[in-house]
């Protein structure tokens, strides 16, 4: 099985008709840019966002935590290998590089 990261992986807009890793990839990048409560119908889909203005090694474990537990349930061929933080000094922003294994 191959490890994937959805900066490298994923282009911007969805793709329609996605299938095999381009899918998973897709569900992934879905499921951890939204914020859980959002989504009518299933307001547990997504991530929790309970980290935003917590001390920075806090909002990673807490972010860490909530995208596992919401790959595992919403994209189970997705298995999370390792998450990155690409901080941004100038605004004080840190954004997650995710790695996965697809199981096809």
């Amino acid at each position: 099985m191959a490890e994937f990261s959805t900066t490298d992986t994923l282009p911007t807009g969805i793709i329609f008709g996605a299938n095999g890793i381009q899918e998973v990839m897709q569900n992934v990048k879905t499921i951890i840019t939204t914020p859980k409560g959002t989504q009518p119908l299933d307001r547990d889909f997504g991530i929790s966002f309970d980290f935003v203005d917590r001390p920075i090694p806090k909002a990673q474990a807490m972010a860490e935590q909530s995208i596992f537990m919401a790959l595992r349930k919403y994209e189970p061929r997705a298995i999370l290998k390792q998450i990155t933080w690409n901080a941004d000094p100038l605004n004080g922003s840190i954004k997650p590089d995710v790695t996965v294994q697809v199981r096809l």
